[in-house]
């Protein structure tokens, strides 16, 4: 801090030397034009010195940002002529250059970071990606100041070496025109002169340059999958979609709705894990285990009794029944009626433009990988001895655990402890961090908590499992907490400890397709893989697995996919909403309070208990809450979390807003009807609205009244 503080002063102070002492004066074309001669005697007598202070005063002025570094090149081209002027004035400024960039980003680069952290992502990931042909561009067209292009670059992760190596190279045609220009200085009469509309249209023909620069480059990196991969005269298919769940039926459909020839290729069962071993399963089982809930609660409802029989067996073959009942929607059969190609076997993706499935060679223009994610099992000792359950080969139970340990408090984890809690197994659920669901903020996890404990589920929080010991129904989980070591017994283990990409068996290693720190498939904005051909989505590639946004990624990949390079999209990230389906739910959009704390952004909370909410206590679900971020002083929404019954519901409208920059004062105007468990949403727009009304206008508004009443 103390030397950041010390070269603030030193900039400082420089800087107001500057305009003290007026040096400006002797940085105007007038004065150069006056001391030509003078200039030209001093560097016949004295060529080396000449040199050096101009070297030197040139990088000063650069590195401080300093008005006055066009008149010095005209300067260095009038005193040393155009080619001694060009090579000192390309490594001087280049050198301020890059003091300035230095200095910036030693003063300024950590507290803009941590500050807008979240909203420079794209920011530094573009330069990271793309850096050299952003900074040549603006170094060509003077258009852009220069100083701000150094402050700016300081700001960003750009390597100080490339900064340097591009910013000579961007320079010099600019430091040519300008040096070529001073040492004609008898022609001029002032800048105009230089930076005529002739001139400056040549400068932006310039900046054009790097631009089809980055062009020529896709366009080897294209000749070069050409050399190992030779590009077949036709195609069988415009695309090949590689996976049949929500992301590759999705990418498959909008194909055929546009009219290209498109073939879909799936190894196992239509619709992928959402349908067959995901949210489809999962709700028609909380839904089972909610309803046995209800008579559990009788009293609630002003029942005296009820008893609810129940076979477990046919609970789980009414998910059956569900997944039979949902599945034509996504059949072979219908997307054929749609004009898709539909193959079903194992896909090898053999270059960037072949698919071999069955035996059979299919050519394409593109191919997009939406082969999805499998349930992450972690190396734990013993785990192979105990037969452990993942979320993939629950659904095939039918004698039902009487001690059913969860390993994990993440959604799944959570959705999936609550229904067989409530079904009559005996629960433990283990969580290796303090909260469960961690994602969301404490207070919304100690409610659901609080409600697993209160339906007879242990929740086990902070404890971290070591290994197992034995086998069936002898089974025991160690795990390490505060106090020490517990022994956990169990029938059935579920393991649910999140989702890992399926990257490999189907030929991406031997292309050497990019495989991200993630795990996932590496895919730019526009979803390319680092073979521009090959696309991807889902959950194969993230960063968020949910199914709505596999199908969100969908529309992108296949319209780059089949219109580029006339047209291309990038993903938009902007506003992903997502629903924990516990009792009570949880849903949320955007920011979350932890999250804004994390990012160093400014909020303010407003929240409504829907305790308070009529149809809440008239349907006896009168929990929960509604939580606003807003900026401050404003009612521009950052983030909603909702918690209570039908919260995936409720969220909808906030998702609305937000996705189209509609604040609370927008939802407070909107008639919600009543009785609603929707009204929460117009409420806690309307306690915003009460914590910033006009308490000044509001006096006037009272005395206003008073006068009426004639007192």
């Amino acid at each position: 801090m103390n030397s950041r503080r010390a070269v603030l002063l030193l900039v400082a102070a420089l800087i107001a030397a500057f305009f003290i002492f007026d040096i400006g004066q002797y940085l105007t074309l007038d004065f150069l034009k006056s001391q030509h001669q003078s200039f030209l005697d001093y560097y016949s007598a004295h060529q080396a010195l000449t040199i050096a202070l101009y070297f030197s005063l040139y990088i000063l002025v650069t590195a401080l940002s300093l008005p006055g570094a066009a008149i010095m090149t005209l300067a260095g081209g009038a005193i040393f002529g155009l080619a001694y002027g060009v090579v000192i004035i390309s490594f001087a400024s280049t050198i301020g250059a890059t003091l300035a960039f230095l200095i910036s980003r030693f003063l300024l680069r950590d507290y803009v970071q941590n500050r807008f952290g979240d909203k420079l992502k794209a920011v530094n990931a573009g330069i990271e990606r793309d850096g050299d042909f952003y900074l040549f561009t603006l170094r060509l067209i003077p258009i852009f100041p220069f100083f701000i292009i150094n402050l700016v670059m300081g700001l960003t992760s750009m390597k100080v070496w490339r900064f340097y190596l591009v910013s000579q190279i961007g320079m010099l045609p600019g430091t040519i025109v300008y040096v070529n220009a001073g040492s004609q200085l008898g022609k001029l009469d002032s800048l105009s002169g230089i930076l005529s509309p002739g001139l400056l249209l040549s400068f932006a023909l310039l900046g054009l340059f790097p631009l089809l620069a980055k062009k020529l480059v896709e366009w080897l990196k294209q000749r070069k999958i050409q050399q190992h991969y030779p590009r077949p005269k036709r195609f069988d298919y415009n695309l090949v979609v590689i996976g049949g769940g929500s992301a590759g039926l999705v990418s498959a459909l909008i194909a055929a709705t546009v009219k290209a020839k498109v073939a879909l290729i799936e190894k196992h069962k239509m619709g992928g894990d959402c349908l067959n071993t995901g949210c489809v399963p999962s709700k028609a089982l909380i839904r089972s285990a909610k309803m046995l809930s209800y008579a559990h609660r009788a009293k609630d409802f002003g029942l005296q009794k009820t008893e609810v029989s129940f076979d477990f067996a046919e609970v789980m073959e009414r998910i059956q029944r569900v997944i039979k009942k949902i599945e034509p929607h996504d059949s072979v059969e219908r997307f054929t009626r749609l004009g898709v190609d539909v193959v079903q076997g194992d896909a090898q993706i053999r270059s960037p433009f072949e698919v071999e499935v069955n035996g059979r060679t299919l050519t394409t223009r593109t191919i997009i990988v939406a082969t999805g994610a499998r349930p992450a099992v972690p190396d734990i000792p013993g785990i192979d001895a105990v037969d452990y359950l993942t979320s993939d080969t629950l659904w095939d139970l039918r004698e039902q655990p009487q001690r059913l340990l969860v390993l994990g408090g993440g959604p799944i984890g959570c959705e999936l402890a609550q229904s067989f809690q409530r079904l009559g197994s005996q629960v433990t659920l283990v969580q290796r961090g303090e909260h469960i669901m961690p994602r969301e903020d404490s207070e919304i996890s100690a409610l659901v908590k609080q409600r697993f404990i209160d339906e007879g589920m242990q929740v086990l929080t902070g404890h971290t499992a070591i290994h197992f010991e034995g086998r069936g129904a002898d089974a025991t989980l160690i795990c390490a907490h505060a106090g020490g070591e517990v022994s956990i017994p169990f029938d059935r283990v579920l393991i649910a400890l999140g989702r890992r990409a399926n990257t490999q068996g189907f030929g991406l290693e031997s292309l050497d397709v990019r495989i991200a720190r993630t795990g996932t498939i590496e895919a730019d904005p526009f979803l390319r893989t680092n073979y521009p051909n090959i696309y991807v989505c889902g959950d194969v590639t993230g960063p968020y697995q949910f199914t709505h946004t596999a199908s969100h990624q969908a529309w992108y990949a296949s319209v780059n996919a089949l219109f580029s390079p006339f047209k291309s999209f990038r993903v938009d990230y902007s506003v992903i909403p997502w629903a924990t389906y516990t009792d009570p739910e949880v849903a949320r959009v955007g920011l979350n309070e932890q999250e804004a704390r994390e990012k160093g952004i400014a909020f303010e909370i407003t929240t409504y208990g829907i305790d308070d909410l009529d149809r809440a206590i008239a349907d006896s679900e009168d929990h929960g809450l509604v939580k606003v971020l807003t900026v401050p002083g404003k009612d521009k929404i950052l983030g909603v979390t909702i918690v209570g019954s039908h919260a995936g519901d409720l969220i909808a409208e906030f998702v609305m807003a937000m996705k189209h920059g509609l604040g609370l004062n927008k939802i407070l105007a909107t008639i919600h009807i009543y009785p609603t468990m929707a009204e929460a949403n117009k409420f806690v727009a309307g306690a915003w609205k009460k914590n910033h009304k006009p308490e000044r206008l509001l006096d006037w508004v009272g005395r206003f009244h008073t006068w009426r009443r004639g007192n």
